[in-house]
């Protein structure tokens, strides 16, 4: 082989080579934006294999309200009850995001309250936000059965991040500070979801991309 051949075939060689580098990082730097709110949000679990149970409810208002009229839209839906203590304690910052949400589009905050009427809960709200009049829907289920039995919730405060398919992507056990930015990126991340090939199991990323949840703490 000629010289001048060879450093012909070296040229292809190296800018093929710079090519796939390109390729790749360019890769790499959209599964870090695609799976980066999931990664901030560190649920409990998260995956993309479970359709949200539906169900009917009474609003505050005395209106009756599906699960399934939200679809189309992101929920975040919070399950809450008078006498649990960090459920109180998280509420000021859950009002906190359904007022941020005001200004937002194709998100809906709905919680769930297992107090016993209406009454008990907008007393709770008057005396933990000030206000019986939230800024996000409350739904009552005073018997628990949606809770306990459609969505095996034991223990109080916890969250469900719903995408606008109807599909559980992510569940947050216990009391969190929601009026933070990553809460809103979150949910707007599952207006248009693309693949993330991560899933939380017990609060630890498990998957193929797992490892950029390490990379997004760093």
């Amino acid at each position: 082989m000629k010289p001048a051949q060879l450093a012909q075939l070296v040229i292809v060689a190296v800018a093929a080579l710079a090519v796939y580098s390109f390729a790749r990082t360019a890769r790499d730097a959209e599964s870090r934006r695609v799976c980066a709110p999931l990664c901030a949000i560190a649920p409990n679990y998260a995956a993309r294999n479970r359709r949200a149970p539906d169900f009917e409810l009474t609003s505050l208002d005395g209106e009756r309200v599906k699960l399934s009229s939200f679809r189309g839209k992101v929920v975040i839906m919070n399950f809450w009850t008078k006498t649990c203590q960090p459920c109180l304690e998280e509420m000021p910052s859950l009002a906190d995001l359904g007022r941020m949400l005001k200004t937002r589009q194709g998100i809906e905050l709905v919680t769930l309250c297992t107090d016993e009427s209406a009454e008990d809960a907008k007393n709770t709200l008057q005396s933990v936000i000030g206000t019986k009049d939230p800024p996000f829907i409350v739904l009552m289920d005073p018997d628990g059965k949606v809770v306990r039995e459609s969505y095996g919730t034991k223990l109080f405060p916890e969250t469900w991040f719903i995408d606008v398919g109807g599909v559980v992507r992510a569940r947050v056990d216990g009391p969190r500070r929601w009026d933070e930015p990553l809460s809103v990126g979150f949910a707007e991340s599952l207006k248009d979801p693309l693949p993330c090939d991560i899933e939380f199991r017990r609060g630890r990323p498990t998957g193929a991309q797992a490892g950029l949840c390490g990379d997004s703490t760093n």
